[in-house]
């Protein structure tokens, strides 16, 4: 798994379970940072770059289940708890609270290295998404009042002529609106642009055709 692209950040405030971490993701070229508390890690200046956050259970500033129910739904990498303390109702609640995986110590290093692969690929993805996200509201930005007002219409199922006549418009006018949208949303077909505005969570009435 070495690699510069990714990271992994500790926190445990057992100094010997640091140690042996940085020893592992050294010899395999793992880019990490540890902490002792979540204090340390909150304080740090982190990479823009996927990665995964390795969390014991109990520490001494507040636990590691406290602190991910404290970040709730704002962006933190995906969480990995580590425990010599484990249950299995903190288990549960670790995972449904999204942790990707929930060790007790003492762990293996297959097990941990899978764990921290499969959080790695989820934050890639998140990141991912949220980019195409925002790259698809640039181009809605992008788009004229009279364009923001024909896209819903178009992508409900109504033809030109009643979109058209929705708007007091002539159809000649609204196919440019619709030919400049496609352009505009770098739509490769009109599939692609219902599936666009779908993403955007544009509302969209479908009303009967006449």
């Amino acid at each position: 798994m070495g690699s510069q692209d990714s990271i992994v950040y500790v926190v445990d405030d057992d100094i010997r379970i640091r140690e042996a971490l940085r020893e592992l993701f050294t010899s395999l070229k793992i880019s990490f940072a540890t902490f002792g508390s979540v204090a340390e890690y909150l304080a740090y200046t982190k990479s823009d770059l996927p990665a995964c956050l390795i969390l014991d259970v109990k520490l001494p500033d507040i636990s590691g289940l406290d602190f991910q129910r404290q970040l709730g739904d704002s962006y933190h990498p995906p969480i990995v708890f580590i425990t010599g303390h484990g249950d299995i109702p903190s288990s549960v609640r670790a995972i449904k609270a999204g942790a990707v995986d929930f060790l007790p110590k003492p762990f293996s290093q297959r097990d941990l290295m899978t764990a921290i692969e499969a959080a790695i690929a989820r934050d890639r993805r998140a990141r991912q998404e949220q980019a195409d996200r925002t790259q698809l509201q640039r181009r809605y930005a992008s788009l004229t009042p009279r364009e923001s007002q024909v896209l819903p219409l178009i992508v409900s199922g109504l033809l030109n002529k009643q979109a058209a006549a929705e708007l007091g418009i002539s159809e000649v006018t609204l196919q440019i609106h619709r030919s400049r949208i496609m352009q505009k949303m770098e739509a490769g077909s009109f599939a692609d642009l219902v599936r666009m505005a779908g993403q955007m969570q544009i509302p969209i009435e479908r009303r009967k055709q006449q």
